[in-house]
């Protein structure tokens, strides 16, 4: 019965481990499902609708093939519209069937180029304006995108989680028609948690079935009861001829004496094999060696102990047995198991920020904001080092520019003027984006270096004008160690710009330059000078400091009598940047000019240069008839707080820059 047993779990143990292994193979459906636009009218540009790739659930794969260099990016869908308003492309959307549908969309007429950009219209960009019109935009390296991809021939978007109001553009040079070979694919669930709990079982099952099938030949052999080698046949007998024995043996059988038995030879232990004895009751048996006496029982004991090599035979079989459901079970992934007491999520406290109604989105992301700095700085370091101004006016405007056009100018005649420092992008700890949907967009960053301690942190602002420029830098200053940063929005976010003429302030943004100039002219006699803080009067104070060295020097080159010198802070005409913190304040950043001017007070009297390398490089000349007119540029970031409080305006970060050194005609 052992047997049929074994029979039986040896076919169970194949059914259960076959059926384990058909789910993971013959069972198992397709890991993916794919789908193909369909594109039957040929543009430079494709539009994929978010919804396109959020069509089934899981990760998107976005696969792209075609011939050459093929570009890809995603980004907010309003913004990829806006930027494709003046191009032709093909929309693809999802229909309410589930099936993609591809719109072509043809660019706007010559008289009707006007984008709207939410509720303002940006004028498109004409052939004159924009060199690239005619031959079509080129969208790599723009930075409207939250993040772009490139390669050559086939591009693999891989695990793509795009949320809703995001969008996928997909073209080559803005030239070419865009590659129409697109297919999406999502993952399917193949997981099969009874594959690996079968295998497991049909391994044990196999072991049992062994098992039954060792206990069963062990079980036959024990009843076959004792085995020894018999005498063999006898001979035929024959009388014995008592004359031709010795008179011993002679003597013994005419007695009726019965010969004592052989003994066994060890050959004859050797060949015996291990037999269970049936029950019989103990015997008492002396050693014929030792003499010592002992009982012996049959049941349960082998008469003889001799090896077995097919029980170790045996034994050796349950190890590949062992093996082979072992691997079996160790083949299968975590997708063949049930997956049981998963961890669950533990809520952690977090601040809550209840956004606005009708919140706008962000400019940019963290994300976004970090690599349009990290491009922005390693632009402005080839341009430093080339002196190259034409690529420095793709990344700076208004006063940066200003400051940096003077450098390259002064760097050109003096062979050892310092290259300005880089922008740092290691820690950028502050990112506050405009919360807005129409152009021009503005973000202010913080950024810090992580290794060098000696490099101020940067507090800047950067500008995009319209869709089809890039950020550019247009005020930038260094935070001094004793300033402290007010509490801002959190990046995804952002914040409000604040208007020029807002009474929310304890001082009108437009109002701030103009207010800090009189601190610095007039010192205490000036009515705002409470409103500032003890930075921003140390600040004023040094540059009072150095105008009195520029009239100490006049006084001891004996000039003083022959000469006036005039100083003016006075506010440029940049607008300023005014962004609200958490505590209904505003960091505002403004830019003035202090004019220092010198002029002769007498008819014969000239204003000579002397050694001034700088003054003789922007002016070209070594002296003035009528005086000259240096000017310095300030810009400066304040935090200035809400209307009715009692905090004071505070200095967040400063530089000063000379931009010009002109000859009075």
């Amino acid at each position: 019965m052992r047997f049929v047993w074994a029979v039986v779990a040896f076919v169970l143990a194949a059914a259960v481990i076959g059926a384990g292994i058909a789910q993971r193979t013959i069972f198992m459906g397709p890991d993916s499902v794919q789908e193909k636009v369909q594109i039957e009218e040929p543009a430079p540009f494709i539009l994929l609708d978010g919804d396109v790739l959020r069509a089934h659930p899981g990760a998107q794969t976005l696969l792209i093939s075609g011939d050459g260099d093929i570009f890809s990016a995603y980004g907010r869908t309003a913004d990829m519209e806006a930027w494709l308003a003046d191009s032709d492309y093909n929309q693809v959307t999802v229909d309410d069937d589930g099936s993609f549908q591809v719109e072509h969309i043809a660019a706007p007429a010559a008289e009707d180029d006007a984008v709207d950009s939410g509720d303002a219209a940006t004028e498109e960009p004409t052939a004159e304006d924009d060199p690239a019109a005619d031959s079509g935009r080129n969208p790599v390296g723009s930075d409207l995108w939250l993040n772009s991809f490139s390669d050559t021939d086939s591009l693999s978007l891989d695990n793509l989680r795009l949320p809703e109001g995001v969008s996928v553009l997909v073209a080559y040079d803005g030239t070419e028609n865009a590659p129409d070979d697109i297919v999406a694919s999502w993952p399917l669930d193949t997981s099969t948690p009874a594959a690996g709990p079968l295998m497991a079982g049909g391994g044990v099952l196999l072991l049992v079935g062994l098992i039954l099938y060792v206990l069963g030949i062990r079980h036959q052999r024990r009843g076959r009861g004792p085995r020894r080698k018999g005498p063999g046949p006898l001979p035929v007998t024959e009388p014995i001829d008592l004359a031709s024995l010795p008179a011993g043996e002679r003597a013994a059988i005419e007695s009726g004496a019965t010969p004592a038995k052989p003994q066994a030879t060890d050959d004859d232990v050797q060949d015996a094999e291990i037999v269970d004895e049936p029950d019989a009751p103990a015997d008492e048996k002396t050693d014929e060696k030792t003499g010592e006496k002992t009982d012996e029982k049959t049941e349960g004991k082998s008469t003889m102990k001799a090896a077995d090599p097919a029980r170790r035979r045996r034994r050796l079989l349950v190890v590949p047995i062992l093996g082979l459901t072992a691997v079996l079970a160790a083949g299968c992934s975590s997708d063949s198991w049930p997956q049981l007491g998963a961890p669950e999520a533990t809520p952690s406290p977090t601040p809550t920020v209840i956004a606005p109604e009708n919140q706008k989105p962000p400019a940019v992301t963290e994300g976004q904001a970090e690599r349009i700095l990290g491009e922005i700085s390693t632009t402005l370091v080839e341009a430093d080092t080339n002196r190259d101004l034409d690529l420095a006016k793709t990344r700076l405007d208004g006063p940066a520019l200003t400051a940096r056009t003077t450098d390259y100018a002064l760097r050109t005649a003096i062979a050892d003027s310092p290259v300005p420092a880089a922008i740092p992008t290691d820690d950028v700890e502050v990112v506050l984006p405009e919360a807005t949907d129409r152009w021009p967009r503005t973000t202010l960053l913080l950024s810090k270096s992580a290794d060098d301690e000696t490099v101020p942190p940067v507090l800047l602002t950067m500008t995009q004008q319209d869709p089809w420029s890039n950020y550019k830098v247009t005020n930038i200053a260094e935070m001094s160690a004793d300033a402290v940063f007010p509490d801002v929005a959190a990046a995804w976010l952002g914040t409000a710009l604040v208007p020029d003429d807002s009474a929310f302030l304890s001082i009108a943004p437009g109002e701030l330059a103009a207010a800090f100039a009189d601190v610095v002219d007039t010192g205490e006699k000036s009515a705002s000078n409470g409103l500032f803080d003890d930075l921003s009067q140390k600040l004023a104070t040094s540059i009072r400091d150095s105008r009195q060295t520029v009239v100490q020097n006049l006084i001891d080159n004996g000039a003083a009598e022959t000469s006036e010198v005039s100083f003016d802070m006075a506010p440029t005409d940049t607008p300023a940047v005014s962004m609200t913190t958490l505590d209904s304040g505003a960091i505002v950043g403004i830019t003035l000019t202090d004019a220092e001017t010198v002029k002769p007070t007498s008819a014969d009297a000239v204003i000579r240069f002397g050694d001034n390398a700088k003054a003789n490089a922007l002016t070209g000349v070594s002296e003035s008839a009528k005086g000259v007119v240096t000017t310095y540029e300030f810009q400066l970031f304040f935090s200035v707080p809400a209307q009715g409080s009692t905090e004071q305006i505070k200095l967040l970060a400063s530089r000063q820059d000379l931009v010009s050194v002109e000859v009075i005609k």
